[in-house]
């Protein structure tokens, strides 16, 4: 009897036992696809949608079945359907970028929404350099509409909380900054990027904020002494101070690459009484001489066209590919050429490993998937949302 007694009870133990040891790994997949929508969005996922992201193994979400995949994949992908990862998320990505503070708390603005919008329809992300392309808020989302002079229009999209994956539609940015088409380059000609880096000065501030935004790299780690100085500005003394040594320690390296690149920028200017670019097609804007009498022996700008030195030399690791070979008229085929390098798409993954698993790539493995996750980004069509999947699922667990 009471051997009989004892079986079932074994019996309903073993299955309470299966059943505890079940528990935890299901409420660990949870956690995890909790983490990656936490990590994406910012936001905690509604029990249906953590439910689909949990299950999302069986591919069974129409984004998956689009997309072709599955587990924590999926899962990533059903997180960024959500609104608050393109107003929250990639607002707060883009926004440092736009500025020369890296400000992540500023208004909405044309620069922003187009990067927005670039990731959103999964476009190569590299043309965010040298399309002419603007998102702006559907026709009748808001009553301002879009200007080259200000930034109302997308003020107004931000203070009535507008779904922004919804909103935002692709437009040419010469129809609102009266550029040519062939003068617009991207985010490089943005009136945000305009007002914060074309503003004054000799226009060398737009050719380094690109190097940090999307190059991840500051001047000095991009400097090279052995490239030859004779496209080098009149404005740049080269003995500061009465110090020849001083030019070529500290300034040659910096100015040999740079001053070449950013001779594309030469008919550009932030008018801040008008509030827009200005653009002066074949008449080189006037800053370009500023304190031309420094090294009057030095180069004076004839017009915008542009050379890559760092094709050659040390710098040749950033991995040029671009069609325009190293030489070019302009920003837009300046910015073509920046973007078709290893070195853009290795900062690209950069910044989403660090905004999604909240730091930098440091040991060995992260390394080595920091590498797959680049080559995943070019085998997509350079889609950053690809790149956003990648990291979620590598960090899920962190």
């Amino acid at each position: 009897m009471n051997e009989l007694w004892k079986r079932p009870t074994r019996m309903a133990l073993a299955a309470l036992l299966s059943l505890v040891l079940a528990l935890p790994a299901y409420a660990q997949t949870r956690e995890q696809a909790r983490r990656i929508h936490d990590r994406l969005a910012g936001v905690p996922p509604t029990e249906s949608v953590l439910q689909a992201m949990t299950n999302a193994s069986q591919a069974s979400h129409a984004i998956c079945t689009a997309k072709s995949v599955s587990g924590a994949a999926c899962a990533a992908y059903i997180a960024m359907e959500d609104p608050s990862f393109y107003n929250v998320t990639l607002k707060n990505f883009a926004a440092p970028w736009t500025n020369r503070e890296f400000n992540v708390f500023v208004p909405l603005n044309d620069y922003i929404a187009t990067v927005i919008g670039l990731i959103r329809d999964d476009s190569d992300f590299r043309t965010v350099l040298y399309a002419d392309v603007q998102y702006i808020g559907q026709p009748g989302t808001v009553n301002a509409n879009v200007s080259g002079s200000n930034n109302t229009h997308y003020e107004q999209l931000e203070a009535g909380n507008h779904n922004l994956k919804d909103v935002l539609v692709r437009r040419t940015q010469s129809e609102f900054n009266g550029l040519p088409s062939n003068a617009a380059a991207g985010v490089i000609t943005s009136r945000a990027a305009a007002e914060a880096f074309f503003i004054a000065g000799t226009n060398r501030a737009m050719f380094r904020f690109t190097m940090v935004n999307h190059f991840c790299k500051d001047m000095e780690q991009l400097t090279d002494p052995s490239l030859s100085p004779d496209r080098i500005r009149q404005d740049v003394s080269r003995s500061p101070g009465g110090d020849s040594r001083l030019f070529l320690n500290n300034c040659v390296g910096c100015h040999t690459g740079m001053d070449p690149m950013a001779q594309a920028f030469a008919f550009y200017n932030y008018n801040d009484a008008t509030g827009s670019i200005e653009y002066t097609a074949g008449n080189v804007q006037p800053k370009y001489f500023n304190n031309d009498l420094n090294f009057p022996q030095g180069f004076r700008t004839p017009d915008d066209s542009w050379t890559n030195y760092w094709r050659n030399g040390q710098n040749r690791y950033l991995g040029f590919y671009g069609p325009d070979n190293g030489e070019g008229i302009g920003a837009q085929s300046l910015g073509r050429e920046l973007a078709h390098s290893d070195a853009f798409a290795q900062c690209q993954v950069r910044k989403v490993f660090k905004a999604v698993c909240l730091r930098e790539p440091e040991t060995t493995t992260d390394h080595t998937n920091f590498d797959q996750f680049v080559a995943n980004f070019a085998s997509s069509g350079y889609q950053m949302k690809k790149v956003f999947a990648d990291t979620a699922e590598y960090c899920m667990g962190q």
